[in-house]
């Protein structure tokens, strides 16, 4: 199968390929599919390794409270409000 690209979707892959997220375009295809392919079954294990890091970070101590995560987004919505 020949799949045509437009120019963009073309340089966004070879984007990726250069800075080392895919070993060439038809694998960054093939990756961005599956995981689509996944998502539409139901199948989030493609996030596993994200969800994982976010894990590390906050037993870290990176990562902010959702709590306190929910104050600085109440803050910033309200603050426009109140000029």
């Amino acid at each position: 199968m020949t799949i045509k690209l437009t120019t963009e979707q073309e340089a966004w892959l070879q984007a990726g390929v250069t800075r080392g997220a895919y070993r060439s375009v038809e694998d960054a295809a093939r990756q961005l599919i599956d995981e689509r392919i996944a998502e539409d079954k139901g199948d989030l294990s493609w996030a596993k390794p994200a969800l994982d890091e976010a894990r590390a970070e906050i037993e870290r101590g990176e990562g902010v409270s959702h709590d306190d995560f929910k104050r600085h987004m109440r803050e910033h919505i309200e603050a426009p409000r109140r000029e």
